[in-house]
């Protein structure tokens, strides 16, 4: 989730600073990017039930859904530039 998460300021960037022809490629990318941030999520979730450690449980889910909701701000951001462009 991070990862991905973190990938998605290289397509900000690439929306912002490179060549118009790569604006359409940093938005699909920005997609992508949203995209593995809330799979990786879904499996966090999915697999959290059966963990013992209740408190480490809630701290990954808090911060899932922070990196959750951070991406699906980012992607309007970077396609809002994307699409001021196109």
């Amino acid at each position: 989730m991070q990862k991905a998460y973190e990938s998605m300021e290289v397509m900000k960037a690439m929306a912002e600073f490179g060549l118009e022809a790569s604006a359409s490629d940093a938005g699909v990318g920005a997609l992508c990017a949203r995209t593995a941030v809330m799979g990786a999520f879904l499996n966090v979730k999915i697999n959290c039930p059966g963990m013992q450690d209740k408190t480490w449980v809630e701290k990954t889910l808090a911060e899932g859904r922070e990196i959750e909701q951070n991406a699906i701000k980012l992607e309007g951001k970077i396609l809002q530039i994307v699409n001021g462009k196109i």
